[in-house]
């Protein structure tokens, strides 16, 4: 599918507060209304608009430490590498988890309250897992950009 400029427009003002109504876009789009909500069924259809979210505010959510967790697996098998992956999955203190390639095979974005919580974490689910040869840990010390808005 091909966007044209309206599309991007109207991907880039839901992506900024997706409970705008259709209404409201239409008039920032200078459309109908009907043609708007064409448009974001279209793009939803299509799979260009993957699903809807809430943000939550992590501090007030008490899970304001955050954690990149670089891991090593013991061996680079298909087997190691889908097991540590199934497994990973499963921990919901994990909010992201990227195979990457250089020194670390993987990095995780973990959030927990605190550093005990961490802690806690690590002994007994992270390292628990098999596969892992080496951890390596990196707190976030102030959060200087955090973004869901993809320019197209």
């Amino acid at each position: 599918m091909t966007l044209d400029s309206i599309d991007k427009k109207l991907l880039l003002l839901l992506q900024k507060d997706c409970k705008k109504t259709t209404k409201e876009l239409s008039l920032k789009l200078d459309l109908s209304v009907t043609a708007v909500y064409e448009r974001i069924k279209k793009l939803e259809r299509e799979g260009i608009i993957d699903k809807y979210v809430v943000l939550l505010n992590r501090s007030k959510a008490e899970k304001a430490f955050v954690v990149f967790c670089h891991i090593r697996l013991v061996q680079h098998t298909r087997e190691f590498l889908t097991k540590f992956e199934s497994d990973v999955i499963q921990l919901k203190e994990v909010l992201e988890c990227h195979h990457v390639s250089g020194d670390y095979d993987y990095i995780l974005k973990i959030v927990v309250k605190d550093m005990e919580e961490y802690r806690e974490f690590l002994v007994t689910k992270l390292t628990t897992l098999d596969h892992i040869g080496s951890t390596h840990s990196s707190f976030m010390i102030s959060e200087v950009k955090n973004t869901t808005v993809i320019e197209i």
